[in-house]
This record gives structure tokens, C-alpha cells and sequence, in this order.
């Protein structure tokens, strides 16, 4: 088994186009590209999402994903849980497949551990309903003021970040694992990693303070990462990726 790894697509695949993404000749299906989140494939719950996702289908190897801040957690939501190499899953074809929160999957003899999500950091402004009487009002309101809102179930969903139950089942495998795995694939990345690229400039929120626990408890040979829009590695370990993609050494 080969494994590569990339970052944010944004249902923009064309960093795998034959002539760009070379090395996919000779992969098979058993072969996996990881995307560490923002996949984005999966964004109209309809048939506009069928001509990218079919494309992906037809490339030779397997896409796995977890997900980002920008994903249409309404639509993936109706794919059916199932059980894929140790660990839960929701395919979304026959070889692109969402990895659950809080799993360890065994993919070529290691482990690794999945856990998506992550803040969206524009909504300062707040959040609206779509079916508010005054929903066309504020938004003119909030537009013409150039603030930053989103609109819930449309460009925001409270999903981003994982719930107590997802966090629970993540500490539940970890503990079963001993606390030990080969890597770990996540969107966002630990509070104190963060604060060392951004200045400051991202907040911590609940997930990135328990990928801080990870941190602390975890043994992990490297941590994988998107979010960022960055390609970058800090303090050796964690290995920050956009449109770049790596090839994994097993």
C-alpha cells in the first residue's frame, strides 16, 4: 500500500489531474491520497456534487478525507455509517470515503488516528437563520457595513467542531490503543502548535485545547494537518499541508 497526503481541496481536484499528480500512475484501488480536511466534494446534497465525485471515483486510487470547517455536514450526515480497516466510515463512493472522528484505522500495517473538524474565524459578526422574517434585511444591513457573518445550514453549521459523544469515542479508542499510534490526521491543529505559526492570530477553542491533550498524552511518529492554507512543518513532528501532496514512507 501507498499512501500520500495533501491538504485543503475545496471541491478543487485538479492537483490530481494525471499531468499534475504524475505518481498516481501504477497506483490501484488499494493505494490512499488522505485529505486532511476541507474536502468540499460533497457541498450541494444533490447531483451537481456527481461530476467531481464520479471523476474521483474513475482515478485509480482509494480518497480518504476527514473534515474541515467548510463542509456540508447536512449532506454527509445521510451517508451510511459502516466499518472500513478498524475504523468507522461513510462512503461516499466506492473509493472516496469519509473518516469518522475519534477513529484509529490500520492502513498499511500502522495506526492512524482521525479526527476532522475545526472554527470558522469570520463569523465575528454573528450567525443568521435562513428562515428569519428579517433574514434579506440583516444581511443587506450586514453587507453594506462589510462585517462578517455566516448563514447557518448554508455557509455554517455547528458541526464544524466535534460533539461531547465524538470526543468521548475519541478518548475510548485512544485509550484502548494505550495512548500510542504511528499518525495522527486532523484539520486544525494543537492551541500551542497554533500559537507558534499565527502570533496569535487563530483562537483556541475546544478542539485545539484537546488536540493539546493529545499532544501532551499521545505517542505519534507525525501529525498531519490542513486548515492553514500553508505547506510547513513545526518542530519536526507536525507536518502542515495545502496543496501539496506527500508521499507517506511506511
Amino acid at each position: 500500500m501507498e499512501i500520500y497526503i495533501t491538504g485543503d481541496l475545496h471541491g478543487d481536484l485538479r492537483r490530481f489531474q494525471p499531468e499534475i499528480f504524475y505518481e498516481q500512475e501504477g497506483l490501484t484501488k488499494e493505494d490512499l491520497v488522505l485529505v486532511a480536511g476541507d474536502f468540499g466534494c460533497v457541498w450541494h446534497g444533490d447531483e451537481r456534487d456527481d461530476e467531481g465525485l464520479d471523476w474521483l471515483e474513475g482515478r485509480p486510487f482509494t480518497t480518504a478525507f476527514v473534515t474541515g470547517n467548510h463542509e456540508n455536514y447536512d449532506a454527509l450526515r445521510k451517508y451510511p455509517l459502516a466499518e472500513w480497516r478498524g475504523g468507522s466510515i461513510r462512503r461516499i463512493r466506492p473509493s472516496v470515503i469519509l473518516l469518522e472522528r475519534g477513529q484509529i484505522f490500520d492502513l498499511g500495517g500502522k495506526r492512524f488516528f482521525t479526527i476532522g473538524g475545526a472554527s470558522i474565524h469570520d463569523i465575528q459578526d454573528g450567525i443568521l437563520e435562513p428562515d428569519d422574517p428579517l433574514f434579506k434585511k440583516k444581511c443587506r444591513e450586514l453587507d453594506a457595513r462589510g462585517e462578517m457573518y455566516r448563514v447557518n445550514h448554508l455557509a455554517w453549521r455547528k458541526e464544524e467542531l466535534p460533539s461531547e459523544e465524538e470526543y468521548q469515542t475519541a478518548r475510548t479508542n485512544l485509550d484502548r490503543a494505550g495512548w500510542e499510534v504511528d499518525y495522527i490526521i486532523t484539520h486544525c491543529c494543537p492551541s500551542s502548535v497554533q500559537d507558534i505559526f499565527s502570533g496569535g492570530l487563530y483562537q483556541r477553542d475546544d478542539l485545539t485545547e484537546f488536540f493539546d491533550e493529545i499532544r501532551q498524552r499521545c505517542q505519534f511518529k507525525y501529525w498531519f494537518l490542513g486548515h492553514y492554507h500553508e505547506n510547513m512543518v513545526i518542530e519536526k513532528k507536525y507536518a502542515m499541508l495545502y496543496e501539496q501532496i506527500i508521499r507517506l514512507k511506511l
